[in-house]
């Protein structure tokens, strides 16, 4: 082709991508540009007598116009009526957000305008300045919680860095040493009375890394979590909980527990401690839980064959009952068990909404939590009462309210042996039944997760956003998934893109026998696992899929297991094998075997500081796909790492998956589309505006 024309096309494609999701987009649908401004919420904390809830609300930065990062993360106060008050906003990142006993005070951590580290800063009820209430010498506090009288306050950090250190690296002495040059995280215990000055307290005396710690409800002992050392590994596969003697600093209890392990909480009055933890070293997921004996450190499943996911809990504060958060299938319920039955007992049913992140009231009488729907992301919710009655509290997202939505529904099928399988549909916006449309199958990661049917849509999942410019979207969750149980989560073992990725094969005929899709009109997209899938996808499956957006994907299963910080895990719950004891099962089971049939066009994006898929596992498949010939692009982020977390990366992102499947999707693309986006031309018309 001429290259002045092939130019001028170029530029015209870029034009027309622009076009098609700003100028001639749907009024009143979700695009890339509102979907970048949306907000939700993270955390929500009920005061102790009920009546307000402390949250803390996600802002994503303005395009174009600030300066790149996260969101920000802003202090907000609701009333049981739903009547707002902002506390801290703008240019600030809020988290742990906890009450005072009295109500007085909510106490969080951050790193106000002038800090190094970050400090423990506490705001009033009523409002005002927010005060930095402890800080410590020369190092941050990662995390923090306060006994229940509130005269002691637990917080975990990794001591101050020696000076010589800084020196040292200015003089070029730079060498990393791998996983050994590790910095211990560490407990300390401070009285309230002592935080007017900034400290340097003496750290507890525990030999491994700590994780996480709570007061026992009279101040004589502390839940300590630990793990052999620093490595992500170690806090997946080798954590332990222990009660600890707050005078003495010995151990007293530690709890056998074995695999994957959650959250842990004392009951109101002590005897009795929750733990959310694995069934087995080779179960996936933190979705059991158990019920221990302070006294005794014997410990059972509380709710043995719960054929779903526990999810959070929190003790009732004025009796033994536990409230507890189970995912189940694609939803999700609230309920409340007795330490002496193992039935429980739902007051938030299946289908309301999706819940998380559990806070009681000092009665009891008001639980709070984050919920979503298919029409709005995170809110707070209030249960209350006998029947506890639901009442959403918050709108982050009042343009939501005037927004088309298009259908979405849980379905269930039979895989080809029997396994049932299912997922999540979102029709097109604009459906007519016995027309066929394109699909773009979202696969989600893990594969230790699942898609539950709330809030879908974000900037690597198209939802939405790809309905309402013509598409059937659907999320899987295949065998592997979580939120029906153990047994069926360990399916997918020692199978590697096995019966598990051929789900999504059966899916997707489901979905073109009922007359929605247009089986030569499907792509496949997803990050980690669910970019392993979309490699797949693009080389075993080939012939099932015309485009493919792989993010974050695994390309070789022998170097993967070489360079990422989860190899244990990896052996344990999902391999069961070693790459050593089977080399070709390995290579057979990885994307790069079967490059040459590829014939589906493949967009790679990769986060340049992934620690846990290389983006060498990227660079692989794309060297693969260029010297043989076939259709393949590769797009790095730098600063970002699995998965990207700042404004402008999340953008470009969401702009290049939907190109990528318009040209091979909708318009039958042959060339790839130009690999330019028009940020240029945005910030121009920003600028202007």
């Amino acid at each position: 082709m001429n290259l002045k024309l092939k130019s001028i096309k170029q530029a015209l494609a870029i034009s027309l991508g622009l076009l098609s999701y700003s100028a001639i987009a749907a009024e009143n649908t979700i695009t890339h540009e509102n979907l970048a401004t949306l907000q939700s919420v993270g955390q929500a904390q009920v005061s102790p007598d009920g009546e307000n809830i402390a949250f803390i609300r996600s802002v994503p930065r303005e395009l174009y116009v600030e300066k790149d990062g996260k969101n920000w993360a802003e202090l907000y106060l609701v009333d049981d009526e739903g009547k707002e008050r902002p506390y801290i906003t703008g240019k600030v990142n809020i988290r742990s957000i906890q009450w005072s006993a009295d109500g007085d005070y909510i106490y969080f951590l951050s790193k106000m305008k002038g800090d190094k580290f970050t400090s423990l800063y506490r705001i009033a009820e009523d409002g005002g300045q927010a005060q930095k209430f402890i800080s410590l010498k020369g190092t941050s506090i990662n995390s923090y919680t306060l006994s229940e009288d509130n005269k002691q306050v637990a917080i975990l950090a990794k001591k101050a860095k020696d000076k010589s250190v800084k020196k040292l690296k200015e003089l070029g002495f730079k060498a990393e040493v791998y996983e050994e040059d590790l910095t211990n995280q560490h407990l300390y215990v401070v009285d309230l009375a002592d935080a007017a000055t900034k400290l340097t307290p003496e750290a507890w005396n525990i030999e491994n890394y700590v994780s996480d710690v709570h007061f026992s409800p009279d101040g004589e002992t502390l839940l300590v979590k630990t793990q052999p050392t620093a490595l992500i590994d170690d806090k997946y596969m080798k954590s332990q909980w222990h009660i600890v003697d707050a005078k003495t600093q010995a151990v007293k209890t530690s709890f056998a527990t074995e695999g994957k392990l959650g959250a842990a909480e004392f009951s109101y009055d002590g005897q009795y401690i929750a733990i959310l933890g694995a069934q087995d070293k080779h179960d996936p997921a933190t979705g059991r839980l158990y019920l221990a004996e302070s006294k005794t450190g014997n410990i059972k499943e509380w709710i043995p064959n719960h054929l779903g996911h526990i999810a959070d809990f929190e003790w009732a504060n004025k009796r033994n009952e536990l409230f507890f958060i189970s995912n189940i299938g694609t939803d999700s319920i609230v309920a409340k068990v007795k330490p002496s039955l193992t039935k429980y007992k739902s007051i938030v049913k299946p289908g309301k909404f999706i819940a998380a992140n559990l806070s009681v009231s000092d009665s009891d009488k008001t639980v709070v939590l984050r919920g979503n729907t298919a029409k709005h992301p995170n809110e707070v919710f209030m249960l209350r009462g006998g029947k506890f009655k639901q009442t959403r509290l918050t709108n982050s997202n009042q343009w939501l309210d005037d927004v088309k939505f298009a259908k979405q529904e849980s379905i269930t099928i039979k895989a080809r042996d029997g396994v049932e399988i299912g997922g999540v549909l979102v029709y097109p916006l604009d459906y007519d039944k016995g027309q066929r449309y394109p699909l773009i199958m979202s696969v989600h990661g893990g594969p230790e997760s699942h898609d539950k049917n709330g809030w879908l849509t974000a900037y690597s999942r198209p939802g939405q956003l790809a309905a309402a410019n013509g598409y059937a979207v659907f999320y899987p969750n295949y065998r592997g998934s979580t939120g029906k149980g153990v047994d069926y989560s360990k399916l997918g073992q020692n199978d590697y893109a096995g019966k598990e990725f051929d789900d999504l094969v059966d899916l997707k005929d489901h979905l073109v026998k009922i007359g929605l899709v247009d089986e030569k009109k499907v792509g496949i997209t997803g990050g980690s696992y669910g970019g392993y899938a979309s490699a797949w996808g693009a080389t075993k499956l080939t012939k099932h899929f015309a485009a493919s957006v792989m993010f974050v994907g695994i390309a070789n299963q022998l170097s993967k297991f070489g360079t990422t910080d989860i190899s244990n895990e990896m052996h344990l719950v999902h391999a069961r094998s070693y790459p050593w004891e089977k080399w070709q099962w390995y290579l057979e089971r990885s994307p790069i075997y079967w490059v040459e049939q590829s014939q589906t066009p493949l967009l790679i994006m990769h986060g340049k500081d992934d620690p846990r898929v290389h983006p060498a596992q990227s660079m692989e498949l794309y060297r693969y796909m260029k010297v043989r010939g076939k259709t393949v692009r590769l797009v790095y982020y730098p600063g970002e790492g699995h998965g990207n977390r700042k404004a402008a990366a999340k953008y470009d992102y969401s702009l290049r998956l939907m190109r990528w499947m318009d040209h091979y999707l909708k318009n039958d693309g042959k060339e790839m589309p130009a690999h330019e986006l028009p940020h240029k031309a945005n910030l121009k018309a920003k600028k202007e505006s």
